[in-house]
This record gives C-alpha cells, structure tokens and sequence, in this order.
C-alpha cells in the first residue's frame, strides 16, 4: 500500500536493504520486553528489564552478523553507548504505560496463520496476546516510535486489525480489544473491534491481493512517491530518482498464495 514498486523491490527482487538503528534498536526492545516475562512476576522490574538490553543486543548480533555494519565507523564505541542507552530509555518508559507484574501473556511472539474461503492465506507475529479470566483476548502490539496523529490513527490500525482478523477466523473469537503501545512518546492506543470491522479488512486484503496479483501478471509496479522516499535504499534502483529496476519478468518457483503481516521493519 506504501509503495508497489517498493512491494517488488523488497518481495520479489528481494534487494538487499542496510540495516538502520532505529529498526534495529526497535528489535532489541522487543526482545527485552519479550524476555523479561521469563521471570517471576516479582522480578519483573524496570532496572531488571534494563540490565537485559546488552544481553540481546550480543544475541541479536550473534543471529543476524550484518548488524555489525551498523557500528562499524565507531571505534571508542561512543555511539553504540548512546545507542543502547536511548534502548534502555523506551524500555524505562514502558512501565509507565503497563505494570509487568500484573500480566501473565497467554503468548509472546506469537506466530499466526490462516487460510480465507478465497484461498488467501494470511500469516503474520503478534508481540503479545493477553487472555482474561473470562475468554477475552487482547493483542497487544509495542512501537519503538512516536504515536500518530489522530487523522493517521487508522492507517496505524491496519496491522492489529490484520491481526485481529486472522485470530478471529482461527479461533472464532473477536479479539475484545486492540492495543499499540508507543514507547517513543508515552502513548497507548487502543481500539475495540467488532465483526463489520474485520469483515471489511478481509474484503480489503482480497482486493489488495487482487492488485498484487495484477501487477505480477502485468509487470506494472508503480512508484508511489512520498515523504517516506527519501529514508528508501533503492532509489538507485527506483525511475522516479532516474534509476532502472531490475529486468523483469524474473524466473520464479511455484508458490502459495499468501500475504503477511507487517514484518519487524514495519514495527516502527
């Protein structure tokens, strides 16, 4: 929806991207919320999630080694400090929007798929899923960034909403409430669903699907410029900068039909 040239850039061609800080920092902070539910809920205590931040950033590190291009140009590692510092401030801020201790996730990182009665599989990995005494589910998502304002509070929707649905037609339970919490500026959004809502996404998914479909057949992956151009790694690639795309049609394997989530990138 961004960007269908983008789309094909990143899913079909699958350019290589370098990785940022602020995505990356925005993985290292969901791992440490992550894991800080590994522990009583006792223990579950600001410095205690802090002290984690350095222990996964080594794991990150260790599990993806191009994350070492990031610091590269910084020797003393002055920049790293400040960096994992800034790290250890969204984690801080997170206890002032929720209290860990009085939390029992029913999952963490939950991986999710289904498959529609078009044939449209969704897939996609929610941060947590809280479940009520009662059965009601909560889908709870963390932003390393800045909350929207509220004329692009929809648009930041889409995800739980892609979410909630895909939980309602694996469990045939409407997700009583949908939750991004924004750890970049103290902010928590909230949204109670109901079946028209997740009714109306899945007939959005099928028509993007559909205009998916169309631009592989076809070939016709648009630009569609915006503010967002000028943080894109393939504007050499991209003719609205003067760049030629790749040669296309690429040779390609037989596969499912599918569309996912947002992934990690898109957490931020």
């Amino acid at each position: 929806m961004q960007c269908p040239l983008l789309y094909r850039f990143r899913v079909i061609d699958r350019l290589p991207e370098k990785p940022s800080e602020a995505a990356t920092r925005g993985t290292l902070v969901h791992a440490v919320l992550e894991r800080l539910f590994d522990a009583p809920a006792v223990e579950r205590t600001a410095p205690r999630a802090k002290s984690l931040v350095p222990g996964q950033w080594d794991r990150l590190r260790e599990s993806r080694p191009e994350l070492g291009e990031l610091f590269a140009d910084d020797p003393e590692g002055e920049r790293l400090a400040r960096w994992l510092g800034e790290a250890e401030q969204l984690v801080e801020r997170w206890f002032t929007l929720e209290d860990p201790t009085r939390l029992e996730p029913a999952e963490r990182e939950m991986f999710v798929e289904t498959e529609l009665e078009s044939g449209l599989r969704l897939r996609g990995i929610i941060d947590r899923v809280d479940v009520a005494p009662t059965g009601e589910v909560r889908i709870v998502d963390y932003k390393t960034g800045k909350a929207p304002r509220p004329e692009y509070a929809e648009g930041a929707l889409f995800q739980m909403k892609f979410y909630a649905l895909v939980v309602w037609r694996l469990k045939r339970v409407v997700p009583r409430r949908l939750q991004l919490v924004y750890l970049g500026s103290g902010d928590v959004l909230t949204y109670d669903p109901v079946p028209g809502d997740l009714e109306r996404m899945e007939r959005r998914l099928q028509s993007l699907w559909e205009s998916i479909s169309r631009a592989t057949e076809t070939g016709e992956w648009r630009p569609r410029p915006t503010k967002l151009c000028g943080w894109c790694d393939h504007r050499a690639s991209c003719p609205e900068f003067g760049g030629t795309p790749p040669p296309y049609p690429l040779p390609v394997r037989a596969a499912e039909s599918g569309a996912d989530g947002l992934g990690r990138m898109g957490s931020d």
